[in-house]
């Protein structure tokens, strides 16, 4: 599918296998998700423009790229999308970070928004939209739709595990936001989880299940 990226990195696919384990703590899931959106960050930002600078070295003058401007802004898809904020500063940390709150109604499943808040110049910037889970999409769409009401159209949506469902409904509604996944699974249950997935990223990420 055009415009899905599907990453296959042993070192991602070995946190993820972590990750997925239902005894493992919520000390080092956090560690893992972090890691992770690290390592994913990576290629994500691979097509970021460069400019030639002229630098001094201890041995001569070299002409060197830097990256063309700071007009990156990483956007968390509440709450579980925290989880994945620090590895991406870690790479990139002159981005700038806006929130948007979402939480999926347990009856309908539609996403219902409670909280945006973005740089003033959010519209001026190129997007990374995270959330680790990508299930019915919903949440996805719905994000999506919020920045672009606010004049934003330069965006990606990065995850880490994701469900065929989920991708369908985003490619088909946005089919021009790049999707970045780490993990493609199965398919959804009929409580809308992702099998196998992970359970619950958000309350495995703060403890509160």
């Amino acid at each position: 599918m055009e415009n899905v990226f599907i990453f296959d990195h042993p070192l991602i696919q070995h946190k993820i296998t972590l990750m997925r384990d239902k005894n493992t703590p919520t000390k080092e899931f956090r560690e893992l998700v972090s890691e992770v959106s690290r390592l994913m960050a990576y290629e994500v930002t691979r097509d970021l423009p460069l400019v030639e600078v002229e630098v001094e070295t201890p041995i001569a003058t070299a002409k060197a790229k830097v990256i063309a401007g700071k007009n990156l802004a990483i956007v968390p898809i509440l709450r579980a999308g925290l989880g994945m904020v620090d590895g991406m500063l870690d790479l990139i940390p002159m981005a700038r970070v806006g929130h948007i709150g979402l939480y999926r109604d347990p009856e309908t499943l539609d996403a219902v928004e409670y909280y945006c808040k973005l740089p003033e110049d959010a519209a001026e910037r190129d997007i990374i939209l995270l959330d680790p889970m990508l299930a019915t999409g919903v949440s996805a769409v719905d994000a999506v739709n919020q920045l672009r009401k606010r004049n934003i159209h330069s965006i990606k949506f990065m995850c880490i595990i994701a469900a065929p469902e989920g991708i369908k409904n985003l490619h088909d509604t946005h089919p021009d936001v790049p999707i970045f996944c780490a993990a493609l699974d199965k398919k959804l249950n009929d409580q809308a989880y992702i099998v196998p997935g992970l359970g619950d990223a958000g309350d495995r990420l703060f403890g509160t299940k």
